[in-house]
Order: structure tokens, then C-alpha cells, then sequence
């Protein structure tokens, strides 16, 4: 169980970015934007102009604004024959990249072949005043525009204003950036940096009960009555009725994924199976949801009749018939459960749907998106490649977007973003991603994805900054790759230390999960359908959050087959065991005196318990503190990241990732498939094997008091009886010390051959299927064999499957030849 050291290319790396937070600078961005590093920015608000003087014959104009600054330049959209337009727009250039003394602010007439210049206000970058958060916005003025010989325009004034500030200013988000300045059109709003919120999830719940009076078509027959139910694109049916009247009863659950607003009604309809591929619908019942009873709890909720409609086809005309039947129902939506959306191995939000069963907050986790280096080309622009990058957050029901750094491999975004936090046990998770629409909506394809980072709260240290640069990693057909490293700075700030060690004692998910749980293929179902909610509903908002996006960050494909990730639980099974193991081994050294001064030592332990009984369990726990205190030294210290030989990425075989990115179902051939199948029936061989040995290990045990083998049930009872009245006569210390040393005994005491004890129990009996049944391949043909009541007795004991009797001619009385088809169970 020895591990490979992981490559350093792979491993986690400290950073040390010149962040506000632990200085002692004393400026004002440390209290509130201290986790990034600062980015100087000259920011022009073009607000309004007003009297400007007429260019056209007609004596109107047309006015738009162009910001310049050196080789950068920013204009605002125009207005036609409009000389008091409002623009109220910002631009945002980079200090990094200012090449110029002074700014340019240049009002213009829109014109086919030549725009005419109204006038221009010029500002020196040195008189530029500086603004920091949280002093307010610094008011516009009015200016008198100038003409290029620096007089004074008759008529016209611009309002603007111009200050120095950073990333933290109020104005950065919605600014025009010189860093995007290739970007126009519809892919300014794909660019710039947004918070998106989760649609509030709930589960409705449907208890189909009854329904009365139903009229089916054919009333000679008996009908088959089910309820099938439709929410958005979600679809669930009850089992065929067992009373098979006009009065069926199903007393049936289901279960649905719905999100605020309400926007599609619930439907039902009750159809009656009048063939193999046709129903017949006797009614149909459209229930919105925004009337339905929000349940908080386990308390039952009152039942409802709802009329059942039905539309009949007359003369080519849908008419619908007066009040014919209706339904019994109970439908609630369950606000005590968590709708779970996203890999329950990552959640980062596990607090009930309905808000007045949350608890407060204990504490703030701060999120600083630095920058990353050295990314991958992800895209061909000019015939080289380049990469427009940008991070996506997301923590409970809140997602974050920083801006778009356009082609770059080494972009600085120096965003911050908070969240509350509820519960120290959980993820946040960030993905950096490839835009693809930066050309509007039909300049790019999918964004791609270039890698993914997990953080689990519960392993960060409080009132802590963590600066570290995480790399990225991706899964390719060829193998784990990394595609850069993102650097990030992380805090969690805790409000109350007695409310988190509390939430340690709570249960993990909300109480209505364990007093009315749900299964295993209703969770997985609902939260396929959770996930498809929230993709569509993000996808929606404007700027919209790709379908794409959302479903890499909420791990939609987790459950498909790997066989790289079974390799990978197996190591971690073994691992898990090994301190088992460790513990046998050592075990077994003592016994064996490999160091005869520790086997006498523990010798002297053991009676020492055994005399004072009193003392074992203050020993065990002292023992475990020991333990604990001493891999203090060894405690991680930095956040546990993704590690590529716990998840098997590195060994993996070719063709087994090649298998993992299959498509469901699959595209390949038959003789790749073929070989697949027979790999995995191998490898389902060998589990099969172990667990039959369990199985075979747990049934000796209950065979030994369950008469199968009568003579050693006889024994063991025998044995039982002694033991009993031994034990009652004789002190427990002396039966402990005799066995201890007994089991303790130096090796020219012991024999190579198994004891006595282990030998009775491997020949206990176990329900191991016999071989014979095992191994019988599918076949048919004619088999001779005793009369009817023997060929009964026959498929009672093999489960043997008749195909039909013949009986031939000149055969001993009382035999038939049979044609049988025998199958391997």
C-alpha cells in the first residue's frame, strides 16, 4: 500500500501575493477588499451633455462620446438628432497598461463617411483625483467642451467624472475595460463579471390515493387503471390498480423537483391499459403548484378530491364533457427536506428548502479569485492559439462570475466574493472555463472547461488566509493533464466557535430525511431532475450561465461507470484496512516474541488489565489521545487538493479512459464492446468470489446452532453447556489471564498447523450454490425422462423451464421425450 510520491507538477503550491489582509498598512481596502491584490484603474463616467450645437444641414447631430487614452478607445452608443442625450456609462482603464499623460474625452457627430468632432474635454493624469471604498461615489461635473485648437465651443457642456480606483470601486463590474477592448457588441455582457442565485428547489410529493366513478370506453372488460403524472419535463406513473373496478385504489407515493416561481401546473392523468401499447385516458387534472400546501414537518396533510376532466372528439371538434369522476389525493410541497442538486460527496448547502427552518449562520467564508498562469490554448484565433478565461464559484445557492480576461494565458481577475456559512462540512467549488461567446451570441461555441477546484471548509483553520496556487487538472482520453494553475486566497471567519462544535453533533442533512427517508433511486432520480432545474433556470438569466457550465460544476456525469474510479475505491477500501492489518501484523509479531522485550512488556500490560478491569477503557482512550497528540506533527498544512494517485488518474490504462468517455449508450464497435464485456465479467468474477466467502463465512456462523450439520451442532451446544458452567464457577480474571497467555505463548509452544477451533469451523456447512447448477450453459434439445409428476418434481428443485411435452412412440411406458431449455441461475 506504499504510494508513488506525486508529482511535483501536480502538487499544491504555496504563494505569497501582496494581499492587504495580515498588513499593517492602514489603508482603507484592507478592512473590506483585502484578500486580492490591488489594480489601479482610471475610471471616466460619461454621464450626459447638453446644447450641443447642430453639424448636420439640418442643423441637428447625432452625439456619441469616444474615451481615449493612448492607444485604447471606448465610445458610448449614439443618439440620432438628439443634443441633450444621457449616456451614463463608465470606462475602466488598466494603470498597468496606460501609455499616455493625458485622457481624451471626445464628443462626436455620427456621420456616414466622416464623423465631425463637436468638441473635447482634455484632463491630466497627474490632477486626477484618487477614490477608495467605502467613500462615496465622487459627483460629475459639468465641462465646457473645447475645439482642437483648445477654444472655448459657443454652445455645449459634457457632464463627467474621472478619479483613480481599484477593482473595489462600485463602478467596476459594469465598466467598459480596456482589457476587452476587442470585445463589442452583445459580447460586452458575456465578459463582465455577475452573481447568479440557485432557484429555490422543492419537493413535491403526491400520494395518489383513490379515485371513484370512472367511465372506460369498454365496460365488458375488467379495467387497468394507472395515474401518470407530469411536472415540466419530469414524468411518474403509479402500478396498474390491484382492484380492477371503476373504483381504484393505489395509495402510491410520487416524488417531483420544483422551483420557484411556479411556472407549469402539476398534471395528472388516469389511463386504462386496454392493450399491450394503448392507453385509453378517462380524465385528466391540472393542479398549480402555487396552491398547494407548503409542509414544514412530518405531519400528515389533509386529503383532497379533484374532478377529473375529459375531452371527447366530436364531429372533429374537442368538447368537453360535464363532471364524469375524480380523483383522491394528498399533495404537499415538503419544505423539511434539502434538495439535493449536486454531488452529495460535495455539498456546499445542506439546510432545508422552507427558510423558516434555518438556523443562524456561524460564520463568513471569503473567496479572493487572484489569477492563474500558464494555461492551455483552448481555441484557434488568427492562426494561433489563445484562451479567454474566466472563474465561476459557486457556494450554496450562490454562484459567482468574475469577468472575462480576453486572450491571455496569465490573466489577473483580483475579485473577492463572500458567502454565509451554515455548516462547516462543506465544498466550495471553482472552475476555471474557456469563453466561448465573446463574439455575441453566435460568435463561439460551448465554453470548455479547463479545470476544477474543491475546498472543504472544514479543513481550513479559522480567522486563517490561505494563499496557495492550486493546479488544474483534467481527465483526458490520454491521461491526466494539467492545464494551468489558478491561484486563490481563502478565509473562513467564524462568528461563534460554540455554534460550529455544536453543528458537529446536528445531523448532516435535515431531519424530515431521516423521520420519512427517501431511497437510494428516488434521491438519485430527483437530483438528476434538481440539476436539469437549475441548469435551465441559469441558462436563462441574462448574461446567461452555460448549461455546460453548470453541469461540470455540479458533477452531472458522477454517476457513469469508471473503471478507473472503481480501481480507485478499492485502494481506498484497502487503505482504509491497512491500519487493520498493521494491527494483526504487530499482533502477530508479539505472539511470535520477534522482540521478546515488547512481548514481555505487553505481558505485564495485559495482566495488569486483567487484574483491574476498571482500567481497561481509561487505557484505550488514553492510548488513542497518544496517538492523536503525537500525528499532530504530521497534520496537513494546507487545504487537501486532488490528489492523482488516490483516484487512480495516473495508472490508468488507455483504453479504460477511452471506456470512460464513452458515450451511454455506447458508439463503439462490437469487438471493442465484446472486450469490454468480457473484462468486466472478469473482473465481476473475482468479486463474486469474495463476496461468496463472506457469504460462506457469515452462513458457518449460523449454522452452528441451526442443526444443518447435526453432529457439529451437537458438538458446539456440547460445548456451549461446559463453557457455561465453567465461566459460572471460575472467576472471569483467571479465564481472561489463562486465555491471554495461552494466545501469548512462545513459539516452541505453538504447532504449524491450524487449531482446533478453526478446524470445526471450516467444516461447517454454507449455502454455496452447487457447481453444477452454476455451469450449465443455455441449451435445448430432446431429453429423456421419467413421467409427468417426476418432470414437476424436476423443474420444482432446477428451475428447469418446459417448452412443451411430446411423446414418442416406442419409448418404456411411463417416459416422454421433452424438449427443455435449461438456464444457469
Amino acid at each position: 500500500m506504499q504510494k508513488s510520491p506525486q508529482a511535483i507538477d501536480f502538487a499544491l503550491k504555496e504563494t505569497s501575493p501582496k494581499i492587504g489582509a495580515g498588513s499593517i498598512t492602514g489603508d482603507k481596502l484592507s478592512c473590506t477588499y483585502d484578500l486580492v491584490e490591488q489594480m489601479q484603474y482610471l475610471y471616466v463616467r460619461v454621464v450626459k451633455a447638453k446644447d450641443l450645437p447642430g453639424k448636420d444641414v439640418t442643423g441637428s447631430c447625432d452625439p456619441y462620446v469616444e474615451v481615449k487614452l493612448g492607444n485604447y478607445k471606448g465610445t458610448t452608443k449614439h443618439f440620432e438628432k438628439k443634443s441633450n442625450p444621457e449616456w451614463n456609462q463608465c470606462f475602466a482603464f488598466s494603470k498597468d497598461r496606460i501609455q499616455a499623460s493625458v485622457l481624451e474625452v471626445l464628443v462626436k457627430d455620427k456621420d456616414v463617411v466622416l464623423d465631425d468632432l463637436i468638441g473635447r474635454v482634455m484632463f491630466d493624469l497627474n490632477e486626477v483625483p484618487k477614490r477608495i471604498p467605502p467613500d462615496s461615489p465622487l459627483a460629475p461635473q459639468w465641462y465646457r467642451l473645447e475645439d482642437r485648437k483648445g477654444d472655448k465651443v459657443k454652445t455645449g457642456e459634457l457632464m463627467l467624472a474621472v478619479w483613480m480606483g481599484t477593482q473595489a470601486d462600485e463602478a467596476f463590474p459594469d465598466a467598459w475595460h480596456s482589457d476587452a477592448a476587442t470585445v463589442s457588441g452583445e459580447g460586452v455582457a458575456n465578459i463582465r463579471s455577475k452573481v447568479y442565485l440557485s432557484p429555490k428547489l422543492w419537493y413535491v410529493r403526491v400520494n395518489i390515493i383513490e379515485a371513484q366513478d370512472l367511465l372506460p370506453s369498454d365496460k365488458s372488460r375488467f379495467p387497468e387503471v394507472f395515474v401518470k403524472a407530469i411536472l415540466g419535463n419530469q414524468a411518474s406513473r403509479t402500478r396498474i390498480s390491484p382492484s380492477k373496478t371503476i373504483n381504484p385504489m393505489w395509495n402510491e407515493d410520487l416524488m417531483f423537483v420544483a422551483a420557484e416561481p411556479f411556472e407549469e401546473p402539476l398534471i395528472l392523468t388516469v389511463e386504462d391499459r386496454v392493450a399491450p401499447n394503448k392507453d385509453e385516458v378517462l380524465g385528466k387534472c391540472l393542479i398549480p403548484l402555487q396552491a398547494v400546501q407548503r409542509r414544514l414537518d412530518h405531519k400528515p396533510v389533509n386529503t383532497r378530491w379533484f374532478n377529473l376532466e375529459k375531452h371527447v372528439i366530436v364531429d372533429g371538434e374537442k368538447k368537453e364533457t360535464k363532471f364524469s369522476s375524480r380523483i383522491h389525493l394528498r399533495i404537499c410541497l415538503d419544505g423539511g427536506y434539502h434538495v439535493l442538486d449536486e454531488s452529495t460527496h460535495y455539498s456546499s448547502d445542506l439546510r432545508p428548502t422552507a427558510k423558516q427552518l434555518w438556523k443562524p449562520s456561524i460564520g463568513i467564508l471569503e473567496l479572493g479569485v487572484l489569477s492563474a498562469h500558464g494555461l492551455t490554448p483552448m481555441k484557434t484565433k488568427d492562426g494561433r492559439g489563445t484562451t479567454d478565461a474566466y472563474c465561476v464559484a459557486k457556494y450554496g445557492q450562490k454562484w459567482v462570475r468574475t469577468r472575462t480576461i480576453v486572450d491571455s494565458f496569465g490573466p489577473r481577475w483580483n475579485e473577492q466574493y463572500t458567502w454565509e456559512v451554515f455548516d462547516p462540512c462543506t465544498v466550495i467549488t471553482v472552475g476555471v472555463f474557456d469563453n466561448g461567446h465573446i463574439h455575441g451570441q453566435g460568435g463561439g461555441g460551448k465554453d470548455s472547461r479547463i479545470g476544477k477546484v474543491r475546498i472543504r471548509l472544514s479543513t481550513l483553520e479559522t480567522d486563517r488566509v490561505y494563499t496557495h496556487s492550486y493546479p488544474l487538472l483534467v481527465l483526458h482520453p490520454s491521461g491526466v493533464r494539467k492545464m494551468g494553475e489558478v491561484q486563490l486566497a481563502v478565509r473562513f471567519t467564524c462568528s461563534s466557535l460554540i455554534n460550529m462544535l455544536h453543528m458537529y453533533s446536528q445531523p448532516l442533512l435535515p431531519k424530515m430525511h431521516y423521520i420519512h427517508p427517501l431511497s437510494v433511486i428516488q434521491l438519485d432520480s430527483l437530483r438528476h431532475q434538481a440539476m436539469q432545474i437549475v441548469s435551465i433556470r441559469l441558462n436563462r438569466a441574462e448574461p446567461p450561465l452555460r448549461k455546460e457550465v453548470v453541469e461540470y460544476m455540479l458533477d452531472v456525469d458522477s454517476h457513469m461507470w469508471s473503471m478507473r474510479r472503481s480501481k480507485a475505491n478499492f485502494f481506498r477500501i484497502m487503505g482504509v484496512l491497512s491500519s487493520l492489518i498493521s494491527v494483526g501484523k504487530w499482533f502477530d509479531q508479539i505472539c511470535n516474541w520477534k522482540n521478546p522485550l515488547t512481548t514481555i512488556l505487553i505481558h505485564i500490560l495485559f495482566i495488569i488489565l486483567v487484574l483491574y478491569p476498571e482500567l481497561i477503557l481509561p487505557t484505550v482512550f488514553l492510548y488513542l489521545f497518544l496517538i492523536g497528540i503525537w500525528n499532530f506533527r504530521w497534520r496537513p498544512r494546507h487545504p487537501p487538493h486532488m490528489d492523482t494517485r488516490l483516484s487512480h488518474a495516473e495508472a490508468a490504462h488507455p483504453d479504460e479512459l477511452d471506456e470512460e468517455f464513452d458515450t451511454f449508450p455506447t458508439t463503439k464497435g462490437s469487438d471493442i464492446v465484446r472486450m469490454r464485456y468480457d473484462r468486466l465479467r472478469s473482473i465481476a468474477g473475482r468479486v463474486q468470489t469474495v463476496i461468496g466467502d463472506l457469504a460462506t463465512q457469515g452462513e458457518r456462523f449460523q449454522s452452528l446452532i441451526s442443526w444443518r450439520d447435526p453432529r457439529a451442532t451437537t458438538l458446539f451446544v456440547t460445548f456451549c453447556l461446559i463453557a457455561a458452567i465453567v465461566l459460572y464457577v471460575t472467576p472471569f480474571q483467571v479465564v481472561a489471564l489463562l486465555a491471554g497467555i495461552y494466545v501469548l505463548r512462545h513459539p516452541r509452544f505453538r504447532h504449524k498447523l491450524p487449531s482446533v477451533p478453526l478446524n470445526f469451523f471450516r467444516r461447517l456447512p454454507a449455502r454455496t450454490p452447487p457447481p453444477r447448477l452454476s455451469k450449465i450453459r443455455v441449451r435445448s434439445g430432446f431429453w429423456c425422462c421419467p413421467g409427468p409428476d417426476r418432470m414437476r418434481e424436476m423443474q420444482a428443485r432446477t428451475r428447469v423451464k418446459t417448452r412443451f411435452f411430446r411423446v414418442r412412440s416406442g419409448l418404456e411406458p411411463g417416459t416422454f421425450r421433452v424438449r427443455v431449455l435449461i438456464q444457469a441461475f
